[in-house]
């Protein structure tokens, strides 16, 4: 329901009729996890609600990112029903809110759920900007610690995570996740990792990369393409420097 609520375009009459039951429905929930010392699961729905018309159009601003990245998009009520990357949006924006009052089971719960629907895995501790669009979606990760800013436009298979260590307790309660800038772009397979990685405002990130440092803003980086070897039907010419060894 409270996804229902988070919907690009649904009456307000409608919106107004389904508050009360996504108001009980997490009020039950909280009752059942633990919550932040002082705080009760009354005061926590009430905040949450209170926070849908903010988060529903963070949402709007989403779908409208999607149009405006995708020729194949024919129109907002296609991306709102069929793009993997609105609903694991839809989720992450509401479990984020939740993850700020200091809940922590229950936005996990959230994000595990988008993941096993979208395959797109993104931490509700993760901050996102307005606008930002995910294109495909299959196979990005978004760690807890990971800053998007707006108009970030990412591709299948981006990975924006920690660099790790023998010792990874050693970095809990730590930065541990890049910092993406506004106007960002990240193509396929990229992998960006460390707390003190900075992709600047305007950036391009190649696919296939791997970054684990800071790049300034309006940077263009690239992979170096890969040589292509090929082998030729025999009796054809070929050039032995693009011979392969078939023999193994």
């Amino acid at each position: 329901r409270a996804k229902r609520l988070l919907r690009f375009r649904v009456d307000p009459a409608e919106l107004r009729s389904e508050v009360p039951a996504v108001a009980d429905g997490l009020y039950a929930l909280m009752l059942q996890v633990e919550l932040p010392e002082g705080e009760t699961a009354e005061a926590l729905t009430v905040r949450f609600v209170s926070r849908l018309v903010a988060l529903r159009e963070l949402l709007s601003h989403d779908v409208e990112a999607a149009y405006a990245g995708d020729p194949a998009a024919a129109g907002y009520d296609e991306i709102v029903v069929a793009y993997p990357a609105i609903r694991a949006l839809a989720i992450h924006r509401m479990a984020h809110e939740l993850y700020g009052y200091g809940v922590k089971l229950l936005p996990r719960v959230m994000s595990e759920i988008a993941h096993d629907r979208t395959g797109i895995d993104i931490h509700p501790g993760a901050r996102i900007g307005r606008y930002f669009f995910i294109d495909h979606g299959t196979g990005i990760v978004i760690g807890e610690t990971a800053v998007i800013g707006d108009r970030v436009r990412l591709y299948q298979g981006v990975t924006i995570g920690a660099a790790s260590l023998r010792d990874a307790s050693a970095l809990r309660g730590k930065k541990r996740h890049p910092t993406i800038e506004d106007d960002v772009t990240i193509y396929a397979g990229a992998t960006i990792l460390g707390g003190d990685t900075v992709i600047g405002a305007g950036s391009v990130i190649g696919g296939s990369v791997f970054l684990t440092e800071s790049v300034p803003p309006g940077s263009r980086v690239m992979a170096e393409a890969p040589r292509q070897l090929i082998r030729r039907p025999r009796g054809e010419s070929v050039d032995e420097a693009m011979q392969l060894d078939w023999d193994i």
